[in-house]
């Protein structure tokens, strides 16, 4: 018998995993995400933990391995996928703690690979991996070169790669940095915060495989919420201090301001962000998606589906 098959060896190596996945209304995908979670090639204990947001609980007819669970709860904090994230947490039976959007799914290896990486980097607050985008006329690979990210990788960049359904953390990291943040108006860029404190108690070590497919339909539930993504937006730059350490990240950030107001047609205070973005960063990649919008010429809705095309956001 080789030792990772041993159970009380497997049980070292191979800690139980909580893996947490925050639903409303979309039955079919969520069979297929929690179907691929329990289906890991993973030796360790595995609970799937389905929270339905303010939705009527319809537990899933799925079998259930060996070693797995499912379990079904309702979101006991406020509406909305942080909050479905943090009632998972707090629900969560285990010390290792994943989250998977209903919408993606794993590939059989990912908690494995995740859970070696991250026992061999103790120093680490959490673990990521590649992902796959796949939709309607995109399949593309998105995989970091890096072998971490640390918090001045995410003050200047995004770094969509590292994907909320790709994250695994112990609950130290969880109870040291707090739950998502419900706060953030309308829970816009709630990943992006949340990783910003994540990687302020250390890096995210990434496994250079792909283990998780994004589904990327080229659409977005935060479509023309415009007045949203400004006040969410400005709200991340006022609690995090940090960001004002890197002029390249802060041009991002309020260029995404400008692109919303321009989108939202209020074409003056736009102009005035973009003036903000220039002197930050000349660089700055939305000032020319953002031109075309401020002149009329295109609508927000319109190059956001065009930059998703190329497997990018705006």
């Amino acid at each position: 018998m080789a030792d990772h098959d041993r159970p009380d060896v497997a049980a070292q190596a191979f800690p139980p995993v909580t893996v947490v996945v925050a639903t409303r209304d979309r039955p079919g995908l969520l069979e297929r995400a929690v179907g691929a979670v329990l289906d890991q090639d993973y030796p360790g204990s595995v609970e799937c933990l389905v929270v339905y947001d303010h939705t009527e609980v319809r537990p899933l007819d799925l079998p259930v391995p060996a070693g797995r669970t499912l379990r079904h709860v309702t979101n006991s904090h406020s509406r909305g996928l942080p909050g479905g994230r943090n009632t998972g947490a707090a629900e969560a039976s285990h010390d290792l703690l994943a989250f998977c959007d209903d919408d993606d799914r794993w590939l059989p290896g990912k908690l494995r690979r995740q859970v070696e990486l991250l026992t061999a980097r103790p120093d680490a607050a959490a673990v990521s991996c590649g992902i796959r985008l796949e939709g309607p006329g995109i399949a593309k690979e998105r995989r970091l070169d890096a072998t971490e990210v640390t918090l001045a990788d995410f003050v200047e960049d995004r770094i969509m790669e590292v994907h909320s359904s790709t994250i695994l953390l112990p609950r130290a990291t969880w109870d040291a940095v707090g739950p998502v943040d419900e706060e953030l108006p309308g829970g816009y860029g709630e990943d992006y915060e949340w990783l910003l404190r994540i990687a302020a108690r250390g890096p995210v070590v990434i496994v250079p495989e792909v283990l998780v497919v994004v589904d990327w339909h080229g659409g977005s539930f935060f479509f023309g919420r415009w007045a949203m993504i400004v006040e969410a937006t400005r709200y991340l730059i006022d609690k995090h201090p940090e960001l004002a350490g890197s002029r390249t990240g802060l041009a991002r950030l309020h260029g995404q301001i400008a692109f919303a107001l321009a989108s939202g047609r209020r074409r003056r205070e736009a102009v005035r962000e973009l003036g903000r973005v220039l002197r930050l960063n000349p660089r700055e990649k939305r000032v020319l998606v953002t031109v075309p919008v401020v002149l009329g010429l295109l609508s927000g809705e319109r190059v956001l589906r065009l930059a998703q095309r190329t497997g990018r956001g705006v």
